[in-house]
Order: C-alpha cells, then sequence, then structure tokens
C-alpha cells in the first residue's frame, strides 16, 4: 500500500505592523473649537437646503399655508392695538401709533420665534443626535436659518402695512438699513438659542420658564407704548435703552418710521450684544458637545 504524506503548511510569520494612531479619535468626541467651526461650514450647505425644506412644508397642512406667518402677527398687533393703543390709551404722544405698534410687534415676533425654536432644536432632535454623527450646532442654525427664511414675508408685510395705512411714511434709502439690523438680530438670536439648546437638553423644566421670560422682555421693549413715559426714572430708562431687542425696534423705527438715520450709539450696543451673544452661545454649547450623544 503506498503511503500517502501530506506536508503541513508552513506557520505565518508574524510581522509587527506599525499604526499611526495620532490621527485616531475617540467616536463622539469633541473636536478642537476651530476644527469644529471648520465642520460647520462643511454643513453650511446641507443647514441652508434643509431649513428651506422646512420653510416650505412648515404649514402645508393648514389651509391658508404659508400665509399663517404673516396672518398670527397681524393678528396679535390688532389684540395690542385694541387692548392698549384704545383701551388703555397706551398710544398718547405717538404720531403714527399703528406703523409704531406694527414695527414691535413684527421685529419682536421674529426674534421670539426663533429664539423658542432654537432652544428646543436639541430636544426635539434626540433621535437624530444619537444616531449620526455631525456637529451638534448645525441645529440650533438650521433652525434660525429657518425662521430667518420664513420671515421674509413677514418682513415684506411690515412694509406693505406701513406703506399703505395712513399716515403713510414715505420710502427712503435708510429702509435698507434693516438689512443690518436683521443680520445682527439674526446673530443674536442664534447665540441666545445655542445658549437655551445647551440647558435645555439637560434641563427641559427650562421650557415652561420661556413664555413668561419673552412676555417680559416684550414688557420691557417698548412694543406698545413711548419710552419717555420713564423719563423721570432713569434707572429704568436706562435698563430699557440697553435691552437687545429694545434697540432692534428702535433702530428699525428710527430708519423705517422716523426716516433718520440711527445713532452710532444704538449701532454699537446691538453689535456688542449680537457678538456677545455668538460668542459666548458657541463656546457654552460646542463645551458640551460629548453630553448630548448620551442624552
Amino acid at each position: 500500500m503506498t503511503e500517502i504524506t501530506a506536508e503541513l503548511p508552513k506557520p505565518a510569520v508574524v510581522r509587527d505592523v506599525p499604526v499611526d494612531l495620532s490621527k485616531l479619535s475617540r467616536v463622539g468626541a469633541r473636536p478642537p473649537f476651530l476644527d469644529y467651526l471648520v465642520q460647520l461650514w462643511d454643513f453650511r450647505q446641507f443647514i441652508y437646503y434643509d431649513a428651506r425644506a422646512r420653510v416650505q412644508s412648515g404649514t402645508r397642512r393648514d389651509k391658508l399655508g404659508s400665509a399663517w406667518l404673516i396672518l398670527n402677527p397681524v393678528f396679535n398687533g390688532m389684540t395690542y392695538f385694541l387692548v392698549f393703543g384704545l383701551l388703555l390709551k397706551t398710544s398718547k404722544g405717538i404720531p403714527n401709533f399703528i406703523s409704531y405698534l406694527v414695527i414691535g410687534i413684527f421685529m419682536f415676533q421674529i426674534t421670539s420665534g426663533a429664539i423658542v425654536s432654537g432652544a428646543r432644536s436639541m430636544q426635539q432632535n434626540k433621535a437624530l443626535v444619537q444616531g449620526f454623527s455631525f456637529p451638534r450646532a448645525a441645529l440650533p442654525i438650521g433652525v434660525n436659518v429657518r425662521e430667518l427664511l420664513a420671515n421674509i414675508p413677514l418682513i415684506i408685510a411690515m412694509l406693505l402695512i406701513i406703506l399703505v395705512v395712513p399716515p403713510v411714511e414715505p420710502i427712503s434709502w435708510r429702509w435698507l438699513l434693516l438689512v443690518p439690523v436683521l443680520a445682527l438680530q439674526f446673530i443674536f438670536n442664534l447665540g441666545i438659542g445655542l445658549i437655551l439648546a445647551r440647558i435645555i437638553s439637560r434641563v427641559n423644566d427650562v421650557t415652561h420658564l420661556l413664555p413668561f421670560t419673552l412676555r417680559l422682555l416684550m414688557y420691557m421693549s417698548a412694543v406698545f407704548y413711548s419710552l419717555d413715559r420713564f423719563s423721570n426714572h432713569p434707572t429704568i430708562y436706562w435698563l430699557m435703552q440697553a435691552n437687545p431687542m429694545f434697540l432692534i425696534i428702535d433702530i428699525t423705527r428710527d430708519a423705517v418710521m422716523y426716516g433718520v438715520t440711527p445713532s452710532w450709539h444704538s449701532w454699537a450696543m446691538l453689535s456688542a450684544w449680537a457678538s456677545i451673544a455668538l460668542i459666548v452661545g458657541m463656546l457654552f454649547f460646542w463645551k458640551a458637545e460629548e453630553s448630548y450623544v448620551r442624552g
């Protein structure tokens, strides 16, 4: 009988393979701040197109659709006009109270809507946050872009009301100053939204305090009364002049309603508020980047 012998394979040679671990990072780890900003910039197109799509689909279920973006502040304005203008007579001393009130209501509506939506952005997108890897600040930024796009018809409606409802205010080149006002308002809204988004992601109870805080802010912003009412109370007068929401409304009234160039002091204060809000908000939000995944 012939013996069949099989040659056993030679054992594999174990070799050390050098691996560079310096570029590896833990999944969900917080990147350096500048790298984080670069990541957000890389997501800019997604943020814009997602915001635009959400604006178009936001009121699709309503029969009047996007008209509600304009009707809501109009109805609010009518309510405040009846209560404060006619019943409480806060319109005294204000020549064009309707335009005065419309600017106050509409500009405040932009900020309140953006802050509330930005504050809830993390809480309302928990599944997205925990399921995908991306810079989490993209969510509040996207919400603010969406609010800005949604409020374009609101701004147009505000200007049309000022042009149509007597006493009619004439158009001037100063109306163009509305663009930098809206830019600073967007930056301020984003900064506050980032701060609140982190807080609410950990303590949801804060959402119940938001309506009261925003209502107090509205009452302190001279939306439906003249600031001159407090001219004999220097401390209150100064505090209200330093209020960023009052600055936004006051600059808009100067440029659109009164036809005068807003003072450099108002521009400087509003720019400072917007810059501080954005810097503090972005750093505060970035510091907790890893905690959002854990929920």
